[in-house]
């Protein structure tokens, strides 16, 4: 491992360098500092080390030549900094690693500042517009990481009028009503598409037992979602089934290794091994899918605990009746044997003991995870399926600690067709965004479905030391976000609620796929991974055809590589989004047509009424529904042609 990730290590710094390095003078190409690679970290995570002609902002830092040129200044005093405030949200607590004494300075007229030290309030980072240009000073190095100093830069870059040239729109997102229970919908709905969130996974059990206010929000939430073209998918978190469930059913409740009933942090876990227990949870499962309009499931977290294995028997599980006397019929002995100290069979002492019940418990999972995904696709076969599994290939420690065990369950892509998202361990949240090319390459190996993987980011406070934040913000953010959407098909992010206000509006550029940016005459010729937004102004037309796929300020172009240029002769029939691989689009004279893969429906959103609607060449049906300034079609998943027609 040390070799693969220092290799990693040394390839981003080559990039870094030839993104930002300049033969000459303080300013590169891209508007950076030469020679600061946290400079083409910070850039690269929305796509401004790709933009195309003279940068639109100059970057300073500290005392030079050129930072007096514009009129920042040192004044003779010190500040000692170590707390920072950044005044987009001043309730931030952002801590340096290291303090350090830094010169205050004097700003040019005009100048906004937008970091400062927190009790003295002197300037740290500030700018402004002169000349067409953005102007944005720090008072220090940012670091190598690009985040380590100040985390808003690009916020900051942002406010003085930069346009970041590309958008994402696949990202995922897990939502908790709870922690939303005043917030409009249709507001939610309106924001999760403009961070580019493409399906939010809602929190499940929550409706699990009908209750008639609950379940008219969580239709409004749906219906306000597919009016934006979001998917809702519904979250589950078995062996959690729901509060009143653990109430109503305390013989099923799941027991730890000290044979208490397993109530874990939120959790309350239910013994899915005994028959009757699975057979009613199946039962309560089925009526809450069918009873919403439901776009997919996600089976998250279907494994055992603890995270730290037999050392914690406090929060081992499975340890009910069922599954010791069928692990005692195999192996000849009880597995609570193995917390017992005095036991011969005491874990510590007898690793082959726990070896075997360790090797029964990861296929215990696999048995359970197989049941649960054949369950869910015979419940409705239309809906999408998501198994989010926590990584046991990156922290090898996870596979006996959890049961949970990539390597047996990923066979079952192809039968199955499901998404595996594989979610970060808190072991590795301190580390950063290079890992998730890491955790791709070795799950490589186990499948050639590349396709189906996904990567689950926590965006949660950490327990370990970190600087300069407790919580992935901003620069930090992005740079995870945008590795991740290089590395997988899609990025889930745990959760929507736990993402900062001041992020939301950059989420989209951070999780564009562009790769590399030409320029021939007056076209750009764009290479992404995956369906991508241009920033683009007026008709388009891609590939030589005339294009549909533009919103007024956004082209949508498909993976590959693409040639956009600038066409004559606008169009009258616009699809503005479409939530699914855009393979193709072509302009009708009453509509637009286009071809798109999705293995969940595929809301496109046209600013035209939709009149007749044809998939693969036969007219079919498809609901529409009708918001402030577009239409939404919900169309069929699969591989599809699909002309939408206006009506007459």
């Amino acid at each position: 491992m040390t070799c693969a990730w220092g290799s990693g290590i040394r390839w981003f710094a080559s990039l870094a360098f030839f993104s930002v390095a300049a033969t000459a003078g303080a300013q590169s190409s891209t508007g950076g500092p030469a020679g600061n690679p946290g400079w083409a970290r910070v850039l690269g995570s929305v796509g401004l080390d790709l933009a195309p002609g003279p940068p639109s902002f100059v970057l300073l830092e500290g005392d030079s030549a050129q930072s007096r040129q514009w009129g920042f200044r040192p004044t003779g005093k010190t500040v000692q900094v170590a707390s920072v405030e950044e005044l987009r949200e001043p309730r931030l607590e952002v801590v340096w690693r290291k303090p350090a004494t830094e010169p205050v300075y004097e700003l040019p007229p005009g100048a906004r500042v937008f970091t400062r030290e927190r009790w003295t309030g002197a300037p740290l980072v500030a700018g402004m517009r002169r000349d067409g240009k953005a102007v944005l000073w720090t008072i220090a190095d940012i670091g190598e990481k690009g985040y380590e100093h100040f985390p808003y830069l690009l916020h900051a870059l942002a406010s003085l009028g930069v346009e970041f040239p590309f958008r994402g729109g696949r990202t995922w997102a897990f939502f908790d009503d709870s922690y939303r229970l005043r917030a409009d919908s249709g507001f939610l709905a309106r924001r999760w598409r403009e961070a580019g969130i493409a399906a939010i996974h809602a929190a499940a059990w929550h409706f699990y037992e009908p209750d008639a206010r609950r379940d008219e929000y969580l239709r409004q939430l749906i219906e306000a979602c597919h009016r934006e073209g979001i998917l809702v998918y519904a979250w589950l978190e078995l062996p959690h089934v729901s509060e009143q469930f653990w109430e109503d059913h305390p013989q099923w409740r799941e027991k730890t290794a000290t044979q208490q009933d397993a109530h874990l942090d939120w959790r309350k876990l239910m013994n899915l091994a005994d028959p009757n227990c699975s057979q009613a949870v199946e039962a309560g499962l089925r009526a809450l899918l069918n009873r919403f309009d439901w776009d997919g499931v996600n089976l998250a977290e279907l494994y055992f605990e603890s995270l730290y294995g037999p050392s914690a028997p406090d929060r081992f599980t499975p340890m009910n009746g069922v599954i010791r006397a069928e692990f005692r019929a195999k192996a000849g002995f009880d597995p609570i044997e193995l917390f017992r100290r005095e036991s011969p069979r005491y874990w510590e002492r007898d690793r082959a003991a726990w070896k075997r019940f360790a090797d029964y418990r990861a296929s215990l999972t696999v048995r359970l995870q197989q049941h649960w995904l054949e369950a869910a696709r015979g419940w409705k076969p239309d809906l999408d399926l998501v198994l989010t599994h926590i990584d046991d290939r990156f922290d090898a420690a996870m596979r006996d600690n959890l049961g949970a065990d990539a390597a047996r369950l990923l066979p079952l892509l192809d039968r199955l067709d499901f998404t595996f998202a594989i979610e970060d361990p808190a072991t590795l949240w301190d580390l950063g965004p290079e890992r998730y090319a890491e955790i791709a390459r070795r799950y490589a190996r186990l499948t050639r479905r590349l396709d189906k993987l996904a990567v689950d980011i926590n965006i949660v406070p950490r327990y370990q030391d970190v600087y300069p934040t407790k919580k992935q913000v901003g620069s930090e953010l992005f740079q995870l976000l945008h590795g991740g959407s290089q590395s997988f098909s899609r990025v889930l992010l745990y959760f929507e609620q736990s993402i900062g206000a001041a992020d939301y509006d950059l989420l989209a550029a951070a999780s564009a796929a562009v790769s590399r940016v030409e320029i021939d005459g007056q076209a750009r010729i764009i290479t992404a991974a995956q369906t991508a937004g241009v920033r683009w102004q007026g008709p388009a037309r891609v590939d030589g055809r005339p294009w549909p796929a533009v919103d007024g300020s956004i082209a949508w172009i498909p993976a590959g590589r693409r040639r956009i240029e600038r066409d004559a002769a606008p169009l009258r029939f616009h699809l503005l989004w479409l939530n699914a691989d855009l393979t193709g689009a072509r302009a009708l004279p009453d509509g637009v047509e286009l071809q798109y893969r999705s293995s969940a429906r595929a809301p496109a959103l046209v600013d035209f009424r939709p009149g007749k609607i044809e998939i693969d060449g036969s007219p079919a049906e498809a609901p529409v529904i009708e918001a402030a300034d577009h239409f939404a079609v919900l169309l069929p998943r699969g591989e599809r042609r699909a002309r939408i027609l206006a009506a007459r």
